[in-house]
């Protein structure tokens, strides 16, 4: 069965190309607006599986849209949204990422518009945050990475395990990127989170585990 879909862009070929998309894969676009006012009434009014939108849009062009995506949230905890943009702005990625971890239970995701190009990629991170899931782009990902020092103490492949997981990839699908087993996986896991001090956890809570620490810093010291 396809999805709901309601779809927030101001740029009218953009929007009007993702409905097509979306429709082409059998999914429903119930709304195709262009403003955070007509985004929230969309909303309101449809009850979509997944509100796909982007972050700057009118009337001010900051961060309308996602301010009215955190503000549904709140008022409908199990609403997945996935913010479509041409800007790699971390701090707007966490703001939306936060907000499952207060008790929300529909999934996320944080994706640039690059992304549309690659059609099928698009479409399974779609359908995969509207199922629950966390999709975060990788190039947000490399960001952190570059940034965070203590990640040095990690080695290659637990940084390729890392990167992974803070896109919401599940261990099977790690261990068939890498060309290694499910178990590997989850002993590289076991590593990363000894390292680096986190606790473990599933679905929103590992991503958001890695991701809240990789912005903050809040790294145990090295013993000497």
């Amino acid at each position: 069965m396809g999805l709901r879909v309601v779809l927030a862009e101001d740029t009218v070929l953009l929007r009007e190309g993702l409905r097509a998309l979306l429709e082409g894969f059998g999914h429903e676009v119930v709304a195709a607006v262009g403003d955070a006012a007509a985004l929230t009434a969309a909303v309101d009014a449809q009850l979509p599986d997944i509100l796909v939108t982007d972050v700057r849009m009118p009337p001010g062009f900051a961060d309308e849209g996602l301010r009215a995506a955190v503000e549904l949230r709140s008022r409908r905890p199990g609403l997945a949204v996935l913010v479509l943009t041409q800007y790699v702005a971390t701090t707007y990625a966490f703001e939306l990422l936060e907000s499952a971890d207060r008790g929300r239970t529909g999934g996320l995701g944080y994706l640039l518009k690059d992304r549309v190009g690659e059609v099928r990629e698009f479409v399974d991170a779609v359908e995969r945050i509207a199922a629950g899931g966390t999709v975060i782009d990788p190039e947000v990902v490399r960001r952190l990475l570059r940034r965070d020092r203590p990640l040095d103490r990690l080695t290659a492949r637990e940084r390729q395990v890392l990167a992974l997981m803070a896109e919401g990839r599940a261990n099977g699908a790690i261990a068939a990127q890498l060309g290694v087993s499910p178990a590997a996986v989850a002993k590289y896991i076991g590593a990363i989170f000894t390292k680096l001090g986190l606790a473990g956890g599933e679905g929103h809570h590992r991503v958001l585990a890695v991701l809240t620490h990789l912005r903050n810093g809040s790294w145990p010291r090295a013993e000497p």
